[in-house]
Order: structure tokens, then sequence, then C-alpha cells
């Protein structure tokens, strides 16, 4: 008997109540697996983002979504905007939104970097 049929008979109350639970728990666990899939990584990263962004503070080094870095020279709190300024003379002030900050890096943490990396050229 073809799956249609079977739901054609259910429906008509001919089957018996143990293929309704058995509906109903194939539905339960397709969205079990969506949820664990799609919904509850994306909530992760979005938690993520908003901790980076609530952490941001003026001199930080940031990337765009537009691939541009930067560095922060202004936080506007109340229309969620930063003044990035960008280019090698630093003579680039852009305004732009929070949103659009895909990574930021410390001044703290580039200086940590650079030290790492010079104690290996000495050892090597």
């Amino acid at each position: 008997m073809s799956f249609v049929n079977m739901m054609a008979l259910e429906s008509a109350g001919a089957v018996g109540g143990t293929g309704s639970v058995m509906i109903i728990l194939v539905y339960v666990a397709i969205f079990a697996v969506l949820y664990f899939i799609m919904i509850r990584p994306q909530r992760k990263e979005q938690k993520q983002k908003a901790q980076l962004l609530s952490q941001l503070a003026v001199g930080d080094s940031v990337r765009t979504t537009g691939g541009f870095i930067g560095t922060v020279i202004d936080i506007d709190d109340e229309s969620s905007t930063v003044i990035v300024e960008f280019g090698n003379n630093k003579n680039c002030r852009i305004p732009m939104v929070k949103e659009a900050i895909v990574e930021v890096e410390k001044p703290e943490d580039a200086l940590k970097d650079s030290s790492n990396t010079k104690e290996d050229k000495k050892s090597k």
C-alpha cells in the first residue's frame, strides 16, 4: 500500500490511531533535526557577533563586510554607528553601521602577535 493510499485511509478513519502518532513523531523528528542543523548554530553566531560589537572600542582594528581594514576612531551608541579611518595616510574617515563590522582585533592582541613572531625569528 502506498503512502498516499495510507494517508487517505487514515483520514477516512480506516487505520487505527497508531498511524497518526507515527506521522506526528516523524514531523517532530524533522523539526528537531532542522533545529539542530540550522536554527541553533545561527543563534549562536548572532550571540557571538553581538558580544563582539558590544566590546568594540576606539583604537580597535576592524575588518568590514566589504573587506576594508581600518581603525575605529569614534563610536556613537545611540545610532549604532562607528567612524572608521582607512588608508595608509589615515585620511579617509567613513561613518558606518556597527553591523558592517565582521572582525575586530584589539591593539593588545596585535602587540602579542608581533612579539611572538619576533621571538620565533630569534629562535631560528
